[in-house]
């Protein structure tokens, strides 16, 4: 205490006594010397003389006095200062633990594996678990109550596979609380051994992880939104750091770029992607962006491995992080179906115009709530007679631009229209400034906003000038043929001629006296539906049905031969010619026919037909060269070629049109040649796969490939001595035609996968329905090869510029036909060969074959005829 022994007999020992505990002290001696207690036990501070605080611990008892001695207090103080101060700092080691726990939500525990018990929980482990401090600490089962179902056998494995390793475990589990709650739970447990090497419990601690877990969650679900909100709107990110040069693509931009996930992305690999015609700009870009530290906004294309283009808007922000580094960040869009709508929309604007300037239809809007006009179109200031730099806003500027005759009824209707609401149409006169009219036909609809406001009107005015004054000039037409009509029926029934009039549908109106005497029939019997049955040849009704009735359908002139039934019951021949009559807006309103006797001249083609056999066939043999039909001008100057170059060795480039016959000219000229006696061998370049035409054409050797089991010749050499027809050579491809230069050059090829050189002998006749100048310029076919070609071109002309060859074609097909069959055809009908006179045939003669032969397969008479599809 710091006293000597005389100072400290003089002081009470309460003086000494800490004031805190002074009062309990005292009590406690009032008991002892009362009897109340025999003795106690108590923890206080002492002052000691210094003014320092010390702890002690008191054991006091209250020894019985004898008859010389007094009783007497004893007691014996301990000094217990450092056992407190370690007792003080246990306790603030537990307190800044139990804080800690709390702060980072974790429990710690013990537990008694052969007891199956927890013998330790700490506060934080029973908050975790919702259990109440008060209760027993739960056993194996009640825990594993707790566990999550779904986990339950999964943590039971790691317990039983931790005490059998006699190793730590970690494990992440959920439980579930008594009031339904679920937590996640991130579990470690030590085991402690005893010197034997059992174990004799299990510490360790559980941490709650739901927050974690929860967050975990949220961020996997926003960066799964961010990625689709990414793929739908087809935009990326990215982050650029400019010193170091990472970039960081999103997975969208891996898409857009089409590049590989493994790939890490650099300059270098964007550049390779950015069109040639973009690549300087987005250069430039950059470099002053990076100088400058500035927001990129920029759009360019790239050019994708396909071939295929895409329209790129790049925007990023510039950022200096806490390194100082420069970086940007930002996004990468990809607008190419914008950019295509735009070039569409563009397209569709343009269209619009040419469609309204050749439709002559102009259009406009009115803002109701301005009452000014915000839009009109160019043919609308054409028709309305606008100069440039006139205003045009106001409503009133168009109003007087009509005619004054019809301004007011027009502006009402107008005005009507705007407060009803309802859709506006309205016909006037325009009266422009020089003096010139034209008539308008006008149409306008309302537009109303939600609540049913008008907030717009929109609509066309169409010159209809041309419209009016044909209407007018038909009106007159008509009037005039209505004063006029008795006297035309009695001038058509005077007429020697059949004359007919039709509804458009082909059901007759009218027919003149002497139609009606002809056929003994009345006008009403005439107009009946079954008129064509009652008077038409059985063998004419179903083909001339059909032909009229398409012919009817076409809406033009047209005319053909038939058989009518006379009320003596004979037959006679006429030709009747059919004409439309049109309204004003081109509907055909009516059909004219007139029917001429052609009996006699029939009967005198009969004749006539038979006399002509005999010269026919002395025509056909006179104008045919090697199945080569034909006498006219055009198909002269080939046949003259064939003579000339037939005799010589030169190579012939043939050229035309498919189905103009080119194969018949180059057998042509090999039966006239030198080498007509060997073989003459053709190849269609264009049906042979690109990979197996130079095996086809120089063959192989045995292992040359997959599949050449055995060498094989190729065409040259089958076509040695003889002549090799190249069919549509221009289809060869770049390979081939290396190969075919050194034989047309050298005289000499090596088969494929050998190294032998193979002479060869052989003329060469190529042709083609190419350009192949345009493809020499397009670099898919060799100039050289061309010149060595070209050493005597012959051009076939198509079947259109030789039309006087049609009708001798038309009958050697259908004479071949008929002998192949067996049958006799009698004679062509002549609308047959003016209708095929009259075609393009765009197919050429093959076309014209197929056609005479499906006609000639569905004949059902001794005549030939055909209908054309176009």
């Amino acid at each position: 205490m710091g006293y000597s022994e005389e100072e400290l007999r003089a002081i009470n020992f309460l003086d000494l006594t800490h004031e805190d505990y002074r009062q309990a002290n005292w009590a406690l001696i009032t008991e002892l010397v009362e009897g109340k207690r025999r003795q106690f036990q108590i923890e206080k501070k002492y002052r000691r003389k210094d003014g320092s605080l010390i702890w002690v611990n008191n054991n006091v008892s209250l020894v019985p006095g004898t008859e010389r001695v007094p009783r007497f207090i004893m007691a014996l103080s301990e000094d217990i200062t450092e056992r407190k101060r370690a007792e003080q700092a246990l306790r603030r080691s537990e307190a800044y633990l139990a804080e800690a726990q709390r702060l980072a939500e974790t429990g710690s525990w013990a537990y008694n594996p052969t007891a199956e018990k927890c013998i330790y929980w700490s506060d934080e482990m029973l908050r975790i678990f919702g259990l109440d401090p008060q209760r027993n600490l739960p056993d194996r089962e009640e825990f594993l109550r707790l566990v999550h179902p779904e986990d339950r056998d999964r943590f039971n494995e790691q317990i039983e596979k931790s005490r059998r390793d006699k190793s730590d475990f970690v494990q992440d589990y959920r439980v579930v609380l008594t009031d339904g709650t679920v937590k996640h739970i991130h579990g470690i447990g030590h085991p402690v051994l005893d010197e034997t090497g059992n174990i004799i419990e299990y510490v360790g601690t559980d941490v709650d992880v739901t927050e974690r877990k929860l967050a975990e969650e949220k961020l996997r679900r926003s960066e799964a939104f961010l990625a689709q909100g990414q793929t739908l709107s087809h935009t990326g990110s990215f982050g650029w750091s400019i010193l170091s040069g990472e970039i960081y693509w999103s997975e969208e931009t891996y898409n857009i770029f089409q590049y590989d996930r493994a790939v890490k992305p650099t300059l270098e690999l964007v550049f390779q992607r950015i069109h040639p015609d973009d690549r300087d700009l987005v250069q430039q870009i950059i470099d002053d962006a990076s100088e400058e530290r500035a927001y990129l906004d920029f759009e360019h294309r790239l050019i994708m491995l396909d071939g295929s283009v895409k329209h790129l808007h790049v925007m990023a922000r510039a950022l200096t992080p806490s390194s100082g580094k420069l970086e940007f960040v930002g996004a990468v869009t990809n607008i190419t179906a914008a950019k295509q709508a735009e070039d569409k929309l563009r397209r569709n604007e343009w269209n619009l115009l040419e469609a309204q300037r050749l439709g002559r239809s102009g259009s406009w809007s009115l803002d109701v709530s301005s009452g000014t006009v915000t839009t009109a179109s160019p043919e609308m200031f054409r028709a309305f007679g606008v100069k440039p730099g006139e205003d045009c806003s106001s409503p009133d500027f168009w109003f007087n631009r009509i005619h004054p005759e019809d301004r007011k009824r027009v502006r009402d209707l107008f005005e009507r229209c705007l407060v009803e609401k309802t859709d506006y149409e309205a016909e006037y006169r325009l009266l422009l400034p020089d003096g010139t009219i034209s008539y308008q036909h006008s149409l306008g609809r309302p537009i109303v906003n939600e609540a049913g406001d008008l907030v717009e009107f929109v609509g066309t005015a169409i010159d209809v000038t041309e419209q009016h004054e044909a209407r007018a000039a038909l009106q007159t037409a008509f009037e005039q043929i209505k004063a006029e009509d008795t006297e035309l029926r009695r001038m058509t029934d005077a007429i020697a001629s059949f004359i007919y009039v039709f509804r458009p549908d082909g059901t007759a109106l009218y027919a003149n006296q002497v139609v009606l005497d002809y056929t003994g029939l009345t006008l009403e019997e005439v107009q009946r539906e079954d008129l064509p049955a009652r008077i038409f040849h059985p063998e004419d009704v179903e083909r001339l049905l059909e032909k009229r009735h398409e012919a009817l359908a076409r809406g033009k002139p047209f005319e053909f031969e038939k058989r009518e039934l006379g009320k003596d019951g004979t037959y006679r021949w006429f030709l009747v010619r059919y004409n439309p009559l049109r309204d004003d807006h081109g509907n055909i309103i009516r059909w004219y026919a007139t029917g001429t006797d052609i009996e006699d001249r029939k009967r005198a083609e009969e004749r006539m037909h038979d006399e002509n056999l005999a010269l026919r066939e002395e025509i056909d043999q006179a104008f045919m060269f090697e199945e080569i039909v034909g006498a006219s001008p055009a198909l002269q100057i080939v046949l003259s070629s064939i003579v000339k170059v037939a005799p010589t060795d030169c190579t012939v480039l043939i050229t035309g049109e498919t189905g103009t016959g080119k194969e018949l000219i180059a057998r042509a000229i090999h039966k006239h040649s030198q080498r007509s006696g060997q073989a003459f061998i053709s190849v269609n370049c264009a049906s042979m796969p690109s990979s197996l035409i130079a095996s086809e054409l120089f063959g192989h050797e045995k292992g040359a490939f997959t599949g050449a089991v055995q060498r094989r010749q190729g065409r040259f050499e089958m076509a040695h001595s003889g002549t090799i027809f190249l069919d549509e050579v221009g289809d060869l491809p770049a390979e081939t035609q290396i190969a075919l230069l050194r034989v047309l050059q050298e005289r000499q090829f090596e088969r494929v996968g050998g190294n032998r050189t193979i002479p060869t002998d052989v003329r060469i006749i190529a042709a083609t329905n190419r350009d192949l100048t345009a493809a020499i310029a397009a670099g898919t076919f060799r100039a050289d090869l061309f010149y060595r070609l070209n050493v005597f071109p012959i051009e076939v002309p198509p079947l259109r510029k030789r039309k006087e060859d049609i009708p001798m074609l038309v009958e050697y097909f259908v004479k071949r036909y008929a002998e192949k069959a067996g049958k006799h055809i009698r004679r062509i009908d002549k609308n047959t060969l003016e209708l095929c006179q009259s075609y393009p045939w765009p197919g050429n003669i093959r076309e014209l074959q197929n056609e005479d032969r499906r006609r000639f397969h569905v004949r059902r008479s001794s005549a030939v005829s055909c209908v054309l599809r176009s």
